[in-house]
C-alpha cells in the first residue's frame, strides 16, 4: 500500500465516492471485488482509492484488508476530535473506523451543509494532523465560469484552506477540481479546452507542491483517456462511472495504461 503521509514520484489516483449510496452488503461485494482484482492485477503507478459512506467504512476495511493497495477514504469529517457535536464524526473517529483519506469541501457540503473555506481550512489542519491525506475539492459554478472568473474562484477556494502549510504539509493534500455544472446527474461534461486554463493555473500554484491535481466530473470511459491527458492532471475522482465495480476496475485500466504509455503522470 501506498504510504498515505509521504510524498512519491506521482501516481494517477483514481478514485470514487460513493456519495449516499450502498449499503454494508453492497460495500462488502464491492471491495470483496476489488480486492480480489487488485491481488492479480499489475497497478503499477496507479493509487486507487474508494469512498464509502460511514455506516460501510469499517465493512470495506474489512474485504480490502491489510496492506491493500487501494486507500479507504471517508466524505467529511470534523475538525475536533472529541466534544458535543451531535451528529458529526471526528477525524479520529474515522481513522479508527479504517479511513486513510478524508474528503474535505465537495461542493454539495458547501451548498446544503454550510461549509466555508473556513471550515475546510480547519478541516485540512485536523486531517493532516491525524497522519491522513486531505481531498480538498474546489469548483466553481456555471455562473462562476461564465463571468470568466473560474480560475480565479477555485484558487482562492484552495489558498483558503491551504495557505501558509508548511511545505511538508503541502505535499500531502490532494486537490480535486470538480466544476459544479459538469458534476451530477445533470452536470454537462467538460470539454479537454475548458479545463486547460483551470489546471494551468492550479499546476502553476500547487503543481509539485501537492500529492496530486485529480479531475472530477462526468469522468466516464468515453473521456478519461483524454481527461488524463491534460498538462498537470494527475488522476481522476469519479462518479456515477464507478459506482459499479467493473466500471471503476476499466477506469483503472485506463489509468494503467494511461500510466505505463506515458511515463509519467499529468500527459
Amino acid at each position: 500500500m501506498t504510504d498515505p503521509a509521504a510524498v512519491g514520484v506521482g501516481p494517477l489516483w483514481v478514485g470514487t465516492s460513493w456519495k449516499m449510496n450502498k449499503g454494508v452488503t453492497e460495500a462488502r461485494l464491492y471491495a470483496r471485488g476489488l480486492s480480489e482484482y487488485t491481488s492479480r492485477t499489475d497497478l503499477s503507478g496507479v493509487q486507487p482509492f474508494i469512498i464509502p459512506s460511514f455506516t460501510a467504512v469499517a465493512a470495506a476495511r474489512d474485504e480490502l484488508g491489510a496492506g491493500s493497495p487501494v486507500l479507504l477514504g471517508v466524505q467529511n469529517a470534523h475538525w475536533e476530535d472529541h466534544g458535543a457535536w451531535t451528529g458529526e464524526v471526528s477525524v479520529m473517529q474515522a481513522k479508527d473506523a479504517g479511513a486513510q483519506l478524508v474528503e474535505i469541501g465537495h461542493s454539495e457540503r458547501r451548498e446544503h451543509f454550510g461549509e466555508t473555506v473556513a471550515t475546510t481550512r480547519l478541516k485540512v489542519a485536523a486531517v493532516l494532523a491525524h497522519g491522513l491525506v486531505p481531498l480538498l475539492c474546489v469548483g466553481e459554478s456555471a455562473e462562476v465560469k461564465r463571468a470568466g472568473d473560474s480560475s480565479g474562484f477555485i484558487l482562492e477556494q484552495a489558498a483558503g484552506a491551504l495557505d501558509g502549510l508548511p511545505a511538508d504539509q503541502l505535499g500531502r493534500v490532494l486537490i480535486a477540481y470538480e466544476p459544479i455544472w459538469a458534476i451530477g446527474e445533470n452536470g454537462r461534461p467538460a470539454t479537454v479546452e475548458e479545463l486547460r486554463e483551470p489546471f494551468a493555473d492550479l499546476g502553476r500554484e500547487y503543481g509539485g507542491r501537492t500529492r496530486g491535481l485529480l479531475y472530477g466530473g462526468s469522468v466516464s470511459l468515453d473521456n478519461a483517456e483524454d481527461l488524463l491527458g491534460i498538462d498537470h492532471v494527475t488522476g481522476l475522482f469519479i462518479g456515477r462511472a464507478a459506482w459499479h465495480l467493473p466500471g471503476y476496475l476499466r477506469l483503472l485500466e485506463v489509468a494503467a495504461a494511461h500510466r505505463k504509455a506515458t511515463g509519467s503522470a499529468g500527459g
